[in-house]
């Protein structure tokens, strides 16, 4: 079966899963073959807004639309919006552009109107020209809670407004376990055309784990006949964005690719880790799963495009071509 006969699943939060997905876009011949399962844990009420920043970072990603200094909002942002809300004693510690607004507005006034997150985010990609299946993990609520030596955070309580400070103890994902899985997800991985599953990399915590808590979407993922390939997310003992090391090391476990490697366990049938953590690549083969050294660094398009390629060639070789 040739790439473009294909089908295929991509498990993402925002920032880095975002730049694979646009690598994998640029490198399949068929686009619209794609399917991103995003992470809906990040997504909060915010000025009676519903936000959803993983969505909305793919989103601006794959339209050519992101912030590339940043990594999230839309490049080219005023803040007239944020300037009259501060002027009118609102809350400013979660910061919305003008263009991004428009966004929320869109999402919230459908929302309000009875459609589905999962309807919504269709029209909103399409009306951005993207090719690729954007698709929710669930059209319904689940909220990322960061356990903290100070008390319980919601996701963006912990990451935007304290900044990642607090020390991390745990993680729970409200709603997860009773949440529907998306049903277009699930097709997706029953389709015998799917040719991979690929978990991009993303903070395990909290962009990967809240779409493996619902219990039917990991159960599927299981099922599957499908390899399912992990890119690490942590590169010579750092995360590349965010505080994925920090939460390792406050957790009492060693921010490294094997520890990564270890949190996914069975899940995994590949495993892609960078050139600087060759040393490591032998231990975590050690466990039965198949790994891969490679340039995972994404500083470029190009980059982004080079390291789809080998996922792709890695799903070539699990699957035995």
């Amino acid at each position: 079966m040739t790439h473009d006969s294909q089908t295929w699943l991509a498990l993402s939060g925002g920032v880095g899963g975002a730049k694979l997905a646009l690598g994998l876009v640029r490198a399949l011949e068929d686009s619209s073959r794609l399917m991103i399962a995003a992470n809906t844990g990040d997504d909060f009420e915010h000025l009676g807004l519903t936000i959803c920043p993983d969505i909305d970072t793919l989103m601006y990603t794959l339209a050519g639309l992101n912030n590339p200094e940043t990594g999230w909002g839309r490049a080219g942002e005023t803040a007239t919006f944020m300037t009259a809300v501060a002027a009118l004693g609102g809350e400013t510690w979660f910061h919305l552009g003008d263009g991004d607004l428009a966004t929320h507005v869109a999402r919230s006034h459908r929302l309000a109107a009875g459609e589905t997150l999962s309807s919504v985010t269709a029209a909103l990609a399409q009306r951005l020209g993207i090719q690729a299946d954007i698709v929710p993990m669930t059209d319904d609520v689940v909220r990322t809670i960061v356990e903290t030596e100070g008390g319980d955070l919601a996701l963006q309580h912990y990451f935007v407004r304290e900044q990642c400070v607090p020390r991390v103890l745990g993680f729970r994902y409200a709603g997860g376990g009773d949440a529907v899985a998306n049903s277009r997800i699930l097709e997706r991985l029953a389709d015998t055309s799917l040719g991979a599953i690929i978990i991009c990399p993303s903070n395990p915590y909290i962009s990967i784990d809240p779409i493996l808590a619902i219990p039917g979407l990991r159960r599927a993922i299981e099922a599957s006949a499908a390899p399912v390939i992990a890119v690490s997310p942590i590169v010579g003992g750092h995360a590349l964005k965010g505080p994925t090391a920090k939460m390792m090391l406050e957790r009492g476990v060693e921010p490294s690719a094997t520890t990564v490697a270890r949190h996914y366990g069975d899940l995994l049938d590949g495993f892609i880790i960078d050139e600087v953590d060759e040393a490591e690549a032998a231990g975590i083969a050690a466990t039965g799963t198949e790994v891969v050294v490679a340039k995972t660094v994404m500083n470029d398009l190009g980059d982004r495009i080079a390291l789809a390629g080998e996922v792709l060639a890695f799903v070539e070789r699990l699957r035995g071509h």
